[in-house]
């Protein structure tokens, strides 16, 4: 018994001994934020947003005593809408970075330095693509600026701190690691997120991500769930901003490069067609005509495997790699057909000018006509939502557009329709199909409900004739 317990010391022992030590781990992150900290800024804009007062689901007949009161309460309503967000200098003489959708329409932009000082700024340039925007504060002083790092080199594992204005609680800190690298979560072409389980909320966009040595490594931008914080926040690559921010501070604007292609991603079937040993590259599923690479002799059933030297091994690869390359270059561009390799010389051209660029409009602001309803309406999107408060998981179709002979002309442009006979309503085609519904029953009505212009909701029922 005495062995057997010598023994187990003897293991217990050994095992503490052998135990590893990270001397990497921070013992703390005061000294870091604290050198940080001035550099970190509060951003809030105001935004003059016109709404159409109505309180009423109806109309007053001409000549009604009541018809005054209602134009009254019909008539245009200018109101001012606040937005919160974060950035950081890069200059001592004042350059912020921040997102894109954070001062997005403002017409006045505030910059706080320091948790105390207020500055008026001005939009250098901005990008929507990237969701970067370069801020320049108006003064003469100087300023404490931040470097870029390499965010190339960071690694999934690694201590990252957050430093933001999140629910206007200028100053936070938060820390965590690098959970996942180049990720995609469909929010524009051009993705390659970090993800962070360091806290970040509403309000920290356009903030920095630091690495131990006190360096941006990415601009914090997105997170998934809507209530706040679950440990899974995205960052943009500094590598990838940096190009962007250059750009918009040199010329105001970004010149991506612009091949003139449509692509898809290659699949095993797709592979096997084409006689590729593996699937990879980005096939191509159309060419625009007077394009790059229609001059180039591009073909729509390529694939392309290589651009300018740098192998594609998914499609997603490309996007990228084109629009960080120089306007007018010639570059060789290596496609598959016919089983074997096709060398081609590309001059590049500007995505901003072509009608690739020009007709990218989100799904959501496609208008749809609902033909029983005289009505048109389109999906609500995410300005629709900033602009007017709404929940962030609202859901549903903005009218814009209302014949007279519509049976709710009573209702004004911009209402919402957000449930059908007490269901959501998300589509175009869900709310044709319970009009269908209504009048194959014989009934020809329908129950729906609606957000007003003043965000309150209303249950009308429609005879349809």
């Amino acid at each position: 018994m005495i062995r057997s317990i010598k023994f187990f010391i003897v293991i217990v022992s050994l095992s503490l001994i052998s135990l590893p030590t990270n001397s990497e781990t921070p013992l703390s992150f005061a000294d870091l934020s604290e050198r940080l900290m001035p550099s970190v800024v509060n951003i809030s804009t105001t935004q003059t947003v016109v709404t159409r007062q109505n309180q009423f689901p109806f109309e007053f007949p001409p000549g009604s005593p009541f018809e005054d009161m209602f134009k009254e309460f019909g008539s245009p309503e200018k109101r001012q809408a606040m937005a919160l967000g974060s950035g950081f200098i890069i200059s001592s003489n004042g350059t912020v970075i921040t997102n894109n959708h954070v001062i997005k329409g403002a017409d006045d932009i505030l910059v706080r330095v320091g948790g105390d000082k207020d500055y008026k700024a001005e939009v250098l340039g901005a990008d929507p693509l990237s969701d970067i925007a370069v801020l320049k504060i108006i003064s003469e002083e100087k300023f404490v600026p931040v470097d870029f790092g390499d965010s190339d080199k960071s690694r999934i594992g690694d201590w990252v701190i957050a430093i933001g204005n999140p629910f206007g609680l200028g100053g936070t800190v938060t820390a965590g690691i690098i959970s996942a690298r180049n990720r995609d979560i469909g929010l524009s072409r051009y993705e390659d997120f970090i993800q962070t389980d360091a806290s970040i909320n509403q309000g920290n966009s356009g903030g920095p991500l630091f690495n131990m040595d006190g360096e941006v490594i990415g601009i914090n931008t997105a997170i998934l769930g809507q209530s706040g914080s679950i440990g899974i926040g995205f960052a943009i690559p500094s590598n990838s901003a940096e190009k962007v921010i250059d750009q918009l501070i040199k010329f105001g604007e970004t010149k991506r490069g612009w091949l003139g292609v449509r692509i898809q991603v290659v699949s095993k079937e797709i592979a096997e067609a084409a006689k590729l040993i593996e699937p990879k590259g980005a096939f191509v599923a159309s060419v625009a005509d007077n394009s790059p690479s229609d001059k180039a002799g591009i073909q729509s059933g390529d694939i392309i495997i290589n651009f300018n030297g740098t192998p594609i091994n998914e499609m997603r690869e490309l996007p990228k790699i084109v629009a960080q390359t120089q306007v007018g270059k010639v570059v060789e561009v290596i496609v598959w057909r016919n089983g074997k390799e096709i060398i081609k010389k590309i001059k590049l051209g500007r995505l901003e000018t072509s009608d690739d660029f020009k007709v990218e409009k989100p799904a959501e602001n496609k208008i749809s006509e609902i033909k029983e309803l005289k009505i048109s309406v389109r999906l609500v999107n995410k300005s629709d939502l900033k602009e007017r408060n709404l929940p962030s998981n609202t859901k549903g179709l903005v009218i814009t557009n209302i014949s007279p002979e519509s049976p709710i002309d009573y209702l004004n442009v911009g209402n919402i329709i957000i449930e059908a006979d007490e269901k959501p309503i998300r589509t175009v085609g869900q709310l044709n199909s319970y009009i269908s519904s209504a009048i194959r029953s014989g009934d020809k009505t329908i129950f729906i409900t609606i957000y007003n212009n003043q965000n309150q909701k209303r249950s009308i029922g429609i005879k349809i004739e």
